[in-house]
């Protein structure tokens, strides 16, 4: 075995899934998705139907042709004014019995030549049911793109409004490069399986119908024939399917695991050069593709098989018809037309069975791809929203935290019988060690994820009875990492307020110090940016992610290290700027930087998820406790 397949082999074993878990179930169910355009598929059938029926009677017709060309020339050497049986007869007295047999089989007039005025009106009408069928089929073909198309923007979009239901946990333990492997490779592969497959398989199951039927009318023993050798290539075609299937799974699996690779490696680049690791990211994308290649290397050589195989077998069956054909021509039982035609029909017959089987490599591959996405698609979703929306206030709201717990993992408690009240308008800072539980409060109160016990309230209201949208249209939050979305500054900022103007965008960017640096930018506010953009620093990045919240005008406002990336004299501006931005606002401040929380109204020290001293800055230090320590470290 070659080495390229040995190890698709071993690759496929490596992974978990070893082949689809349920082959045909993902096949209906990607079918089913067709049934919105149940009206342009009966069309298509329909169209299909026609055209291949009308298609399959062309050979017949041909036949007819050659028995006219045939039935004159033999016409034409037989004395005038007997009749066919007379010329039988003589034939059989002359001793020339296969002679005899071929004449008794033939619609032949003694004496009369080739009617090529017939031969012609037979051909045109062929020619204009082939021109019929092709254009029938064409729309068909057309029609059934339509529905292809509409149906994969529909997945699409599902995929879209899929990935806006999932709990922050989904992507948190996902490798972001893996996530966009299936919403993008898998579901563009599926389309491309669905477009080429549906079209050969709808057409081939017709002809393959249409076909039988006609072989039936001219001769059911040469049809069981064929027939025969239909589930000898079935065989075949499953023997060798089995084996790419699962390595098509591996195929498709392996290369979400290379994406996911390429994706972390690329955004970590920096990094990557820095710790020099570059000969490792290199050598695991090395073996992350040389597992790529090895399992479609596999899979197409043995899906590969499956056409050649099942050609082999049909030119058996071709063969035989022939031979039998011939025999019974000879001996009068059937024409040569009717042979001929029959003949037409095991190539058709037997071609629809082979492109079946070539085509099965796409559907494999297609099915593998769409069951990944139905997989994301059957994801558990965060609980259902309530219809209630949060009371609507212009005064900043009172929130409370009442004996929360909660863990990411079961047995690993992160936020223990927490309780805390910010009143309203005041500043809680939440400071403590790493890993003390200080963003994971935010996540709760954000609600991305739900508590296990006690609850949150807002105004009083238990935030898990009101809809999460309506929870976080009232805040306004700055994350320790920045994100910004490819576009300008400006679009960047008013990200916070769709419908802001560009003054009020501004007024925002002023509050945030983003203007001070922007006019040194070669567009200003309309400069183009990225997260990834190396035009602007990280601190910059973070100022803009402030003005956005600035713009938002949020009722309640989180700050999650805000000031981490900015130095001392622009973490003094953002602090005169939060100081404005916090006067009308309930306000939750997490620092690592006590410097920025001096003047808050409520300071919090957490600690393995309790709360150990609360207080003002002075009084804490007076205390000479946990925060005093912190102070002097």
């Amino acid at each position: 075995m070659s080495g390229p397949l040995r190890g698709g082999l071993r690759a496929m074993e490596q992974g978990p899934p070893r082949r689809s878990r349920d082959f045909r179930a993902a096949a209906l169910r990607l079918i089913r998705r067709l049934t919105p355009q149940r009206m342009l598929t009966v069309t298509v059938i329909v169209l299909s139907v026609l055209g291949i029926g009308i298609g399959v009677i062309g050979p017949r017709i041909l036949g007819h042709a050659t028995d006219l060309l045939f039935n004159g020339v033999i016409g034409r050497e037989l004395p005038a004014g007997l009749t066919k049986e007379q010329a039988v007869d003589a034939a059989r007295a002359r001793g020339d019995t296969t002679f005899a047999d071929l004449l008794s089989g033939m619609n032949v007039i003694p004496g009369q030549g080739v009617d090529f005025g017939a031969v012609a009106r037979t051909l045109l009408l062929a020619l204009g049911l082939y021109l019929i069928a092709a254009l029938l089929v064409w729309i068909q073909a057309r029609l059934l793109n339509v529905a292809v198309q509409r149906t994969m923007v529909t997945l699409r979009a599902d995929v879209e409004r899929k990935i806006h239901r999932l709990p922050l946990s989904h992507f948190d333990s996902r490798q972001r490069g893996e996530l966009l492997s299936r919403v993008t490779n898998d579901v563009d592969n599926v389309q491309t399986s669905l477009t080429i497959t549906i079209n050969q398989l709808l057409s081939a199951v017709l002809t393959v119908v249409a076909v039988l039927a006609m072989m039936l009318t001219i001769s059911p023993l040469l049809t069981l024939i064929t027939v025969a050798a239909v589930p000898l290539t079935l065989w075949v075609t499953r023997m060798i399917t089995r084996r790419s299937q699962r390595l098509f799974v591996a195929q498709w699996r392996n290369t979400g695991r290379l994406n996911a690779h390429i994706e972390e490696t690329y955004s970590g680049f920096t990094v990557v050069k820095t710790f020099g690791h570059r000969e490792a990211a290199r050598d695991r994308f090395t073996g992350l593709n040389d597992d790529v290649f090895h399992t479609s290397f596999g899979a197409q050589f043995f899906s590969g098989l499956v056409s050649p195989a099942t050609m082999f077998v049909g030119n058996l069956s071709y063969v035989a018809v022939a031979v039998l054909g011939g025999l019974q021509v000879a001996t009068g039982q059937i024409t040569l037309g009717s042979i001929q035609a029959f003949i037409q029909y095991v190539r058709q017959f037997n071609q629809p069975l082979t492109q079946i089987a070539g085509m099965y490599n796409s559907l494999q591959s297609g099915i593998a791809s769409a069951e990944r996405v139905f997989d994301f698609l059957d994801e558990p979703e965060h609980t259902p929203d309530p219809a209630a929306a949060l009371p609507l206030s212009a005064s900043p709201p009172r929130v409370e935290f009442d004996r929360v717990s909660f863990s990411y993992r079961e047995g690993h408690p992160v936020i223990e019988d927490l309780s805390l009240v910010a009143e309203p308008g005041s500043t809680v800072a939440i400071v403590g060690e790493t890993g003390a539980g200080k963003t994971t409060l935010v996540n709760l109160l954000m609600r991305f994820y739900d508590v296990d016990s006690g609850r949150i309230l807002v105004d009083g209201v238990d935030i898990t009875t009101i809809s999460r949208e309506s929870l976080r249209a009232g805040i306004g939050m700055v994350l320790q990492d920045t994100w910004l979305f490819g576009g300008s500054i400006a679009d960047n900022i008013a990200y916070g307020r769709p419908g802001a103007t560009r003054d009020e965008v501004i007024e925002a960017a002023k509050a945030a110090h983003v203007d001070r640096f922007v006019h040194t930018l070669p567009d200003g506010y309309d400069t183009w940016v990225s997260d990834e953009s190396g035009r602007i620093s990280a601190g910059e990045k973070q100022l803009i992610t402030i003005a956005r919240a600035v713009l938002a005008r949020p009722r309640l406002l989180v700050l999650d290290e805000a000031t981490s990336s900015v130095d001392t004299r622009t973490e003094l501006l953002i602090a005169q700027a939060m100081a404005e931005l916090r006067r009308d606002r309930t306000s939750f401040i997490i620092a690592h930087r006590l410097s920025t929380i001096r003047d808050a109204d409520l300071i919090l020290v957490v600690s393995h998820g309790r709360i150990v001293e609360q207080g003002t800055h002075a009084g804490l230090l007076a205390r000479r406790g946990a925060y005093w320590e912190m102070t002097q470290a």
